[in-house]
């Protein structure tokens, strides 16, 4: 992996509504280099506006309110890009066949450490 491909990705949005979700990715998106900043919400998400060049957006896919792939439509809708790996503990064939159809990383917790690492990485 090249400098350049690491210091592509400067920043990871994270989604997800679970407090120790947000912690542990926290931690460890960090300590593999990345500017990290964590969401309780897909509303939260939405607040501010958010830098997408050179970003990825970790989004849990079940949460109260606005889903993940909610999220996901909204941001699309209104012509925001940026990369998405979806993550989720429900192991369904409904979200397995919507991830492939958007061509969209898919994790289902618990996952791998460096399996999330190389999604962003790779989403670039």
């Amino acid at each position: 992996m090249t400098a350049e491909l690491i210091h592509r990705v400067i920043r990871v949005y994270v989604v997800d509504d679970d407090p120790s979700v947000r912690k542990a990715l926290k931690r460890l998106l960090s300590s593999a280099g990345f500017q990290v900043e964590t969401f309780e919400s897909a509303l939260k998400f939405l607040e501010d506006e958010h830098d997408t060049d050179g970003a990825c957006l970790v989004l849990d896919i079940q949460m109260s309110g606005m889903t993940g792939l909610e999220l996901r439509e909204h941001l699309a809708k209104k012509g925001v890009r940026i990369p998405i790996v979806l993550i989720t503990a429900y192991d369904d064939e409904k979200t397995s066949r919507y991830a492939e159809m958007a061509r969209l990383p898919l994790l289902i917790k618990p996952f791998i450490d460096n399996s999330l690492i190389e999604a962003i990485r790779s989403s670039h």
